[in-house]
C-alpha cells in the first residue's frame, strides 16, 4: 500500500514539473528591419532607426531629397514620385552662373521671382541687364544701351526708314549700308534715313554713340545732308528745328547743318568712326569724333526719335555710309 501511495506522488511531482515547464517557454523573436520598430512601407527605408520615404529610380534605392547626379536640376521627391526624377523649382541655383528652367541647369536670372534669359534688359531699366556670370539673382549694370547692331535686320531693332527712291539698303557681316544717289539730269536727288522713335528720353540728359564709316559724300547744302546724325527727328523729312541741328558729314568737315559751326576732319579717311552726341541738363550739346570734341551748341531740343542717313533730296548732295552700330551710353 505504502509503495502505491509513494508511486502517486512522484508522478504527480513529475506531472508538476512539466506543467511548470510550459508555462515558461521563450517566445519566438520578431523581425524589426534595420533597427526599426516596426516593418517600414513601400516606398520607404530604414534609416537611423526611422522609416523615411525613398524613391525607387532605375533600380536604385534614393533618398528623399538626394539631386541628380547627371542633372542637377532633378531630386528625389517621393511625395511627387517614387520611381521617377523630379524636376526642382524654377530658378534653383544649380552650377556657378546657372539657374533651373524646366528641369534643365541654364544661364539665366532669376529675379524677382521671374526667369529671364542671358542679355535680357530689366523691364524697369534698359542701363541693367541680366549678366548670369555675374550674377544669376540680380540686375547687372550696364554701359550702354544697343539700339542697332550692324548686320542685323534693322526693322527687327525697331527702325523704320524715311526714303525717296531709288536708293539702296543693304547688309555687310557687321554693318548696315545706306546709298543715294541722283540720276543723271535730274533736279532732285533720293533721301534715304533709317529712324527710331523712342531712342532716348528728352526729358532727361543723353549720350548718343554711331560707330559709322562714311564711304563717299557730297558737299552739304544749309539744312541739308548727303551724311547726317540728327539727334531729333520729326518725319517724314524733319521740322526746321530737326534741320537746324542736325549734324552734317562732309568729306573733310563736321558741322550743324544750319552753319553755325564745324570742325575739320577727314570724314571719308576709308576708317570707322564713333560719333557722339551729348546733351546735357542744361541742354549744351557737345560733338565729338573718337572722344574729341569738335562741335557744341546750347538749347538743343530732342523728342526722342533719333535719325541717321542721307536727310536731303537735293540733286547732287548724296552719300554713302556703314554703320555698325549705334548706342545710348548709360548714366
Amino acid at each position: 500500500m505504502l509503495l502505491i501511495r509513494s508511486t502517486t506522488l512522484s508522478c504527480l511531482v513529475v506531472l508538476g514539473l512539466v506543467a511548470a515547464c510550459g508555462d515558461h517557454s521563450i517566445p519566438s523573436p520578431v523581425d524589426t528591419p534595420d533597427g526599426c520598430d516596426k516593418a517600414c512601407a513601400t516606398g520607404e527605408a530604414c534609416e537611423s532607426g526611422v522609416c523615411v520615404a525613398t524613391c525607387q529610380i532605375d533600380g536604385k534605392q534614393v533618398p528623399a531629397g538626394a539631386v541628380n547626379e547627371t542633372n542637377p536640376c532633378e531630386q528625389c521627391s517621393p511625395l511627387t514620385s517614387a520611381t521617377a526624377w523630379t524636376p526642382r523649382a524654377d530658378g534653383t541655383s544649380c552650377n556657378a552662373g546657372q539657374v533651373c528652367s524646366a528641369g534643365t541647369c541654364t544661364p539665366k536670372c532669376f529675379i524677382d521671382g521671374v526667369l529671364h534669359a542671358s542679355g535680357a534688359p530689366n523691364p524697369g531699366n534698359a542701363c541693367e541687364t541680366c549678366v548670369p556670370e555675374t550674377s544669376t539673382t540680380r540686375w547687372t549694370a550696364r554701359a550702354s544701351v544697343p539700339l542697332l547692331v550692324g548686320g542685323n535686320d534693322i526693322a527687327a531693332q525697331g527702325w523704320t526708314t524715311a526714303s525717296q527712291t531709288p536708293n539702296t539698303l543693304t547688309y555687310g557681316a557687321d554693318y548696315v549700308r545706306l546709298a543715294t544717289s541722283t540720276s543723271s539730269g535730274a533736279r532732285t536727288s533720293e533721301q534715304l534715313l533709317i529712324m527710331r522713335a523712342n531712342a532716348l528720353d528728352a526729358t532727361k540728359p543723353f549720350t548718343l554713340r554711331v560707330t559709322m564709316q562714311v564711304e563717299s559724300v557730297n558737299t552739304h547744302n544749309q539744312l541739308d545732308s548727303g551724311a547726317a546724325i540728327l539727334g531729333s527727328f520729326t518725319p517724314p523729312g524733319g521740322q526746321a528745328v530737326d534741320r537746324a541741328q542736325m549734324i552734317y558729314l562732309d568729306s573733310a568737315a563736321i558741322g550743324w547743318a544750319d552753319d553755325t559751326q564745324s570742325a575739320a576732319f577727314a570724314v571719308t579717311d576709308g576708317a570707322y568712326h564713333v560719333y557722339e552726341l551729348s546733351v546735357d541738363a542744361a541742354k549744351v550739346a557737345t560733338v565729338s569724333i573718337d572722344g574729341v570734341a569738335k562741335l557744341t551748341r546750347n538749347n538743343f531740343a530732342a523728342n526722342g526719335t533719333i535719325a541717321i542717313g542721307d536727310q536731303t533730296n537735293d540733286a547732287n548732295v548724296d552719300g554713302a555710309v556703314r554703320i555698325k552700330s549705334v548706342e545710348r551710353l548709360c548714366p
